[in-house]
Formats: structure tokens, sequence, C-alpha cells
């Protein structure tokens, strides 16, 4: 069973904690769901509470260059030796659980049933003083709800999966908010009318309190800064001005404000204000590789993680508000379940040229498919086509040096920005 395979069952990893002497309890824990935002919202999160001196466990996915990404202590990747220490402890019990489930004729643990154990595992054993876990996709079945978050948190919900996840937004976000257990804090992003009407089902049904963007929080302003934004937020317990995050996008800005909203209900359960520098540090050490992120310099060499037309729309409106470029040119793969057309119809107007290419994964759009498409949709004339992801970054960044202000963008799958990262990082594109 592959990654992209998730199982609608969560016996098999309860069955590996409990064995385990239950690990995922030995810290509370934030959970955050979602179809936008979740890795820059958890890691927003993280990065505050980090700055509160306390001792931090992230897991996120997928991971761009190394495993060790997804799961990070104190605001760094699991050191190989941890990560192999924790896996050969856990080996023999995942093993015992394989055996079980083969027995009753079911699929052995999968992928990230597996890494999700890894994970809580490797917190109980750091320790951490918290955990900020990101659902691995959906909610209610994903590996992850085996721990009982004290905080839930949902980014906005939109349709994605939808062959895992159901086909309209309510069934997605009935899904998604088998997150929330009893009497736990609920803190959600502005919602559609039914992902709303889901949420608040699910949180009375579990006595939980819910805090809503744009009732009981939300961002104030944001204005654009060198290297990201101003912000300021109307937080739970209070009103929080000029914040610098280095992040692009008002989206980032929403993503920080529920982070800030999640932080307050953990810390004094929503009545207490943060504390201004530790928030303004936490903040502005924040990090989230893959979004937005500059990874050459001469020419500007941009990568980012959008891979839906929700992502695409956001970063098409961050690439013409932050920037001052001329002319983009996007280098753009896309996995075959993705709306493809919806991304690149949401890149379009800003984009004079689409150079479509594959990433590694086998789940990729073959070029001559997607480049074919991106003909029709775009126009010939702004479509070419190339092999691999090394020869169109070549032919964009040769296009891009070619006259002042132009820029290079890479999007369309997480797969292709994690490559064009390690290419960047081997040509060292950022001291060129």
């Amino acid at each position: 069973m592959g990654e992209m395979a998730p199982q609608p069952r969560l016996e098999p990893t309860r069955r590996a904690v409990d064995l385990l002497g239950d690990p995922q309890t030995a810290y509370p824990i934030i959970h955050i769901t979602g179809t936008n935002g979740k890795t820059s919202t958890s890691r927003i999160a993280e990065s505050i509470l980090r700055a509160y001196g306390l001792r931090t466990g992230l897991l996120t996915s997928p991971h761009l260059v190394r495993l060790n990404e997804r799961i990070m202590i104190d605001g760094q990747p699991i050191g190989d030796e941890a990560l192999a220490a924790n896996w050969d402890d856990i080996q023999p019990y995942l093993q015992m659980v394989d055996a079980e489930l083969l027995a009753g004729g079911n699929e052995p643990l999968t992928f990230f049933e597996a890494l999700t154990v890894l994970a809580f595992a490797s917190f109980a054993d750091a320790p951490v003083d918290v955990a900020i876990i990101e659902v691995g996709m959906g909610g209610e079945w994903d590996s992850t709800n085996v721990a009982d978050g004290q905080v839930a948190v949902f980014t906005p919900i939109a349709l994605d999966h939808t062959k895992r996840l159901g086909g309209t937004i309510a069934e997605i976000a009935r899904t998604k908010s088998g997150i929330i257990k009893p009497a736990a804090s609920v803190v959600t992003a502005a919602q559609t009318g039914e992902a709303q009407a889901e949420l608040e089902r699910a949180a009375e049904l579990t006595e939980s309190t819910l805090a809503s963007e744009g009732e009981e929080f939300g961002l104030i302003s944001s204005t654009v800064a060198v290297g990201g934004q101003l912000i300021s937020v109307r937080g739970l317990a209070g009103t929080y001005e000029d914040l610098f995050l280095p992040m692009y996008g008002t989206h980032q800005a929403q993503n920080a404000a529920l982070a800030i909203a999640a932080v307050e209900s953990f810390l004094g359960g929503g009545s207490q204000m943060l504390v201004g520098d530790l928030l303004a540090e936490g903040l502005g050490t924040a990090t989230s590789p893959g979004r937005l992120q500059l990874i050459g310099v001469e020419p500007s060499v941009l990568v980012d993680a959008a891979h839906n037309p929700h992502g695409a729309a956001a970063l098409a409106e961050a690439l013409g508000t932050y920037f001052d470029f001329d002319e983009i040119v996007a280098v753009v793969g896309i996995l075959a379940d993705k709306d493809a057309q919806g991304i690149i119809a949401a890149l379009d107007a800003g984009v004079e040229r689409f150079y479509v290419t594959q990433s590694h994964s086998e789940r990729s759009l073959a070029v001559d498919d997607l480049a074919d498409r991106v003909e029709e949709w775009a126009g010939e004339a702004k479509t070419r086509r190339f092999g691999d992801l090394a020869a169109a970054l070549d032919a964009a960044r040769e296009w891009a040096g070619a006259a002042p202000r132009r820029a290079v963008i890479v999007t369309g799958s997480i797969t292709l920005v994690g490559e064009a990262i390690a290419l960047a990082d081997a040509g060292e594109w950022m001291s060129s």
C-alpha cells in the first residue's frame, strides 16, 4: 500500500501504539487538519510555542527532500541516529501488528501508519512538552487520530482528494471533524456555510468550544514589508499589532492568525494574551519551506507547493502583491489526480510562459499529456515542453536571465518542488 492509498481504518495504528504503551498520551497535542495551509499553520504554531521555551514535536507531511523533515524535534528535523534508534525500538511491535493483520486477511501497516507510530514514539522519547500534529489526509480515519488533541484546528476546507474523502464540502468537513475530541478547544479558519455547519455540529456533540475566524478572532490587516509582511491580528484574548511575518501572501497572514488563536487556546484556554515579545520572536523565526520560497537569485527562482486551484490562486495573488516582476515563467508538473485545468487557469493571467515537465513521482501526468492540455487552455504560444525538470529549469533560468525583472516559479506538485530545491542546492543558485 502506498502512502496515497490510506486505509479508512484506525485499529492497526491503535493496536501498535497500545503495544508501545500509548506514547501519544505522554504530551498534550494540537491537532491540525484542513485542505490548504495545514503545514504553514502547524509550523507557525510550533514556532510560537518554541519561543515560549517549550520543547516541541512537529509532525508534517509530505517531506520536500528528506523524510527526517516530517518529524521535527525542537525546531530541527530528527537526527538520523534518533530516527534509526526509535525505528529499531518499535519494529518488533509493528511486526506483531502486521502478523495479526495478515492472519485476519487484512493489509499490513501502510507507510503512513508506521510513520505516525514512529513520530509518536520519537516525541515520547525526546521527550517533548507539546506535539503539533498535522493530519495526513481527512481526519476521522487518519492514523494520527489515535491521539486526542486538546486543541483541534481547521484550516480552510475545499474539495481535494474527493475519491477518498467524499464529493461535497459537507462530506469532507464531516470526515475532518472526526479529530474533535470530547471537551476540546476547536479553532477554525473562515469556512463555507456547509463546512461550518459540520464543525458546529461536531463541536456540540463533543461539548467542545468553537472559535471561528471572523467571529472570535481574525486578521485585521497585512502590509507588504521587506522579506514578508507586517500583520495585525485580533486574537481570542487581545489584539496584536504590527508583527513581522517572514512569509508572502494574505493566506499566510490568515494562517498566522489561526496559529495565534490555536496557541492562545492551548496556553491559556483562550483567555490570556500572549506575551508580545515571545509572539514576535515566534512569528519572526517561522519558516515555510516550499511555500513561495526563494531558491535562486540572478535570475530569481521561487518554488511554491500549490497543487490545487485554491493554492494556485493564493500563489498568483501573492506573486502580484509581494513581488515586482515584469514577466514570469512557470515551470509546472502536476499529478494525475489533481485539477490541472484549475491550477493552470489560476496562474494563466500572471504568467508569460508555461514550461511543462514532470516530477519523478509515478503519479505525475506525462509531459505530453499535460503540455497538450496547457496548449489548449493557455495557448500554444505560451507553452513549451521538457522531458525532465533539470532541462525545464535550465531553459527557464536562461529565459529569465535574458531580461531584467523576470523570474521563474516552480509549482504544481510537492514532489516537483522538492526536486527543484535539491537541484538548486546542488547548483548553488543562491550564490551565483
